[in-house]
């Protein structure tokens, strides 16, 4: 292991691709493998690379083939990896943290095996397997430290998640994350808060509140309100114009919690609630702690308070002993709370979850069919709650990558304040993502809006400013450069200026 084909490295440097399946967690942990690399010294691989120096598999145990998936793209890497002395495999996540010696049996030409307690041991495992030349397995049974706390390269410039906890309390009999990812522990209030401010001195200007269960934030701490404390004191924040959470669970979500959002002007008029089931039986099978009339009941709270509010969901198909009629209970609520987008998954057997071991199992036929008839009423609903913001004027933050059809169609792409994706006209001036345009809406699609006549208005941001400095450091530096993480405490003075795992 110790003759290095350089012939993909940047400048003599070895050079990373961390690759992430999974929930918005998962994401988040990427940013921070990313960082705890480039902190080491790494670089990340030139877009279009054959194949990096260190490959990091970011994984997820939610889904039945996520194994499959997994054992394919490591096989896929097994000949490259035998014609290049010096490249090594890392595997971590839930799925690292589920299988543990497993991953190693099964393709022994993985290097580090890290679970989803200790990513910011990724370096030294790695460094660890050169010098021993044998892999490294090492799996933490609780967490080391907290994720935030390490280095991190953010995807974007102008948005960030922020993880307020970890682990989740919930024992649902779908999900193996509790099992892998552990309790919920809490952050203090103020080093959450700390970090916000230092990411908006570096020129954020939205957040995203994360958690596996992110309402039911202060459980660990003694305090039931923490969580709309938390979100009224990120209005506070001179400079933050975007505050988001996810996922939240209809157990924890409290009034006072809806009357933070109608009542905090930066917390954004959106929400994404994990229905599941419609079925009080199936949710009782699944150990969901609400019903059908409790859910549907949060709903119209939320939407008296902010009658703008786009609402999204999770919802599974095919639950051991779903009836049609449980089946049409599902049907009935998203009728009745007209989602604007919901996140729907056929069951997936877990091994190690109470689920996988109930009578009951519904054949793959019914199942699929049971799942077309879901997507195609959620589409006409979509489709219904879009063109209701034709003729609205919105303001949408400015995005990158958001619009695959941008530039054979001339336009840009950016989110208006309750999430949807918008499609504009490009104007004569130059815009960059983080800004902030006014438009009209001129046409609605299920997935999108369009907005086809000219900008109203455009409103130049720090979060601009900060995505224009990334870009040119970028250019200077072909494989990037870290926006690490400000240091938990008072930011230092002012530099130059993104569902949970559907098991919510």
């Amino acid at each position: 292991m110790s003759s290095i084909d350089r012939s993909q490295s940047v400048g003599g440097t070895r050079t990373y691709e961390v690759r992430t399946y999974g929930c918005q967690m998962n994401v988040h942990d990427s940013e921070r493998l990313a960082g705890l690399l480039e902190d080491a010294g790494y670089v990340r691989a030139p877009e279009g690379a054959d194949a990096a120096d260190v490959v990091v598999f970011n994984t997820c145990a939610v889904r039945e083939n996520a194994d499959n998936k997994l054992y394919g793209n490591l096989g896929h890497l097994a000949p490259k990896k035998a014609a290049r002395p010096g490249m090594q495999i890392a595997v971590g996540g839930c799925l690292a943290q589920k299988d543990r010696d497993t991953i190693v049996k099964k393709a022994p030409w993985v290097d580090v095996v890290f679970g989803t307690h200790n990513i910011g041991k990724l370096p030294v495992l790695l460094e660890r397997a050169r010098v021993q030349e044998e892999a490294q397995v090492e799996i933490a049974e609780s967490l080391e430290a907290f994720p935030s706390t390490l280095p991190t390269r953010r995807e974007s410039a102008y948005a960030a998640w922020v993880s307020i906890s970890v682990g989740c309390n919930n024992t649902c009999t779908f999900c193996i994350v509790p099992a892998l990812r552990g309790k919920e522990k809490d952050r203090r209030p103020g080093d959450i808060l700390a970090e916000i401010e230092a990411l908006v001195a570096e020129g954020v200007c939205e957040v995203t509140l994360l958690g596996q269960n992110v309402n039911a934030y202060g459980s660990d701490i003694g305090d039931r309100e923490a969580f709309s404390k938390l979100l009224r004191a990120c209005g506070k924040i001179d400079g933050l114009e975007r505050v988001r959470f996810t996922s939240p669970h209809p157990r924890d979500f409290t009034d006072d919690v809806i009357a933070a959002m109608a009542e905090t002007p930066n917390v954004m008029p959106q929400l994404h609630m994990p229905l599941q089931s419609g079925s009080d039986p199936v949710l009782k099978a699944m150990r969901r702690s609400y019903r059908q009339e409790r859910f549907l009941g949060i709903i119209e709270k939320v939407r008296a308070a902010i009658p703008h509010a786009a609402i999204s969901t999770d919802i599974i198909v095919g639950f051991p002993g779903e009836t049609e009629e449980d089946f049409e209970q599902t049907l009935h609520v998203v009728r009745e709370a007209r989602f604007a987008q919901a996140f729907t998954f056929q069951y997936s057997k877990r091994p190690g979850t109470p689920a996988a071991e109930m009578d009951g199992q519904i054949p793959k036929k019914v199942v699929q069919e049971r799942y077309e008839r879901l997507v195609a009423l959620q589409e006409e609903i979509s489709w219904e709650e879009n063109k209701k913001q034709v003729g609205r004027t919105l303001e949408l933050m400015v995005a990158e990558g958001e619009g695959r059809k941008d530039d054979t169609t001339h336009r840009l792409s950016g989110r208006a304040p309750d999430n949807r994706l918008v499609h504009f006209t490009k104007p004569d001036q130059e815009v960059r993502p983080g800004d902030v345009v006014t438009v009209e809406i001129t046409y609605a699609a299920p997935h999108h809006l369009l907005a086809e006549g000219p900008v109203l208005d455009v409103r130049r941001t720090r979060a601009g400013d900060a995505w224009e400095k990334r870009n040119a450091a970028e250019q200077a530096k072909p494989a990037g450069v870290m926006l690490g993480l400000p240091k938990i405490g008072a930011p230092e003075p002012l530099p130059v200026a993104a569902s949970g795992c559907g098991c919510d």
